[in-house]
């Protein structure tokens, strides 16, 4: 995980943000460019304006750098997540508010931090951590498909979360087609397969809206960049 001490840098600060988030900013466009196998730490130093020792004074190595990246596309949606299941308003809301910022997170900021799901590296151990937080955000999909009296709740929540994470292959093919419309239209859609008539999605809609302003986490996730400094 990250480390807090550090050496002095080499040049200025490419974020203005402090090493740490020099190096994952860094770290986020390279693995995204050349991938995770060909990118060194004396590149990630070199991109984030720091030498290369100094990378270890924040990070253990690469794995620690990729697990931080993979932890920043999964809480903020958990955080989100928990708010609304403590949320008294109308389930449909909760999960079109979930979908909506969920997909914010995923399709913002300058790299496309989605495709590192795809890594075959991600079953070491040291990316457990990872796979936790993604499974009580999978839990909470669960949760809220559940509460929306979808007969097979298990079945509604990864049909829900594949068309999500679809967007990861979307910004990748057609970025162009992904604009402030996006988040709101994978979220009607997601309710739509659940098999909820239009008029409660359309509902939905206009309540998740107001969740999305009125919760705090809630709003963050959707304003949020990942894999950029905000």
């Amino acid at each position: 995980m990250p480390r807090t001490v550090g050496r002095p840098r080499g040049s200025e600060s490419p974020t203005g943000l402090g090493a740490t988030q020099d190096i994952l900013f860094a770290s986020a466009k390279l693995f995204a460019r050349s991938g995770y196998g060909s990118t060194t730490t004396h590149a990630i130093a070199e991109a984030a304006g720091l030498r290369q020792p100094s990378i270890y004074h924040h990070f253990g190595g690469k794995k620690e750098i990729l697990l931080a990246l993979l932890l920043g596309t999964v809480q903020p949606s958990l955080d989100v997540a928990e708010a609304l299941l403590a949320d008294p308003r109308p389930a449909p809301a909760r999960l079109w508010a979930l979908c909506a910022s969920d997909i914010a997170l995923l399709s913002g900021g300058e790299v496309n931090l989605g495709e590192l799901y795809l890594l075959p590296e991600l079953g070491d151990p040291i990316f457990a951590p990872f796979h936790g937080l993604r499974d009580q955000l999978v839990a909470a999909y669960r949760q809220l498909v559940n509460a929306c009296d979808h007969p097979d709740p298990e079945l509604g929540a990864s049909l829900v979360i594949g068309l999500v994470e679809s967007i990861i292959l979307l910004r990748r093919r057609a970025p162009e087609s992904i604009d402030e419309n996006t988040p709101a239209a994978f979220a009607d859609a997601a309710l739509r397969m659940l098999g909820l008539e239009a008029p409660i999605v359309k509902r939905a809609g206009e309540q998740g809206r107001l969740l999305i302003g009125d919760v705090r986490a809630i709003a963050d996730a959707w304003s949020g960049v990942s894999g950029a400094p905000a």
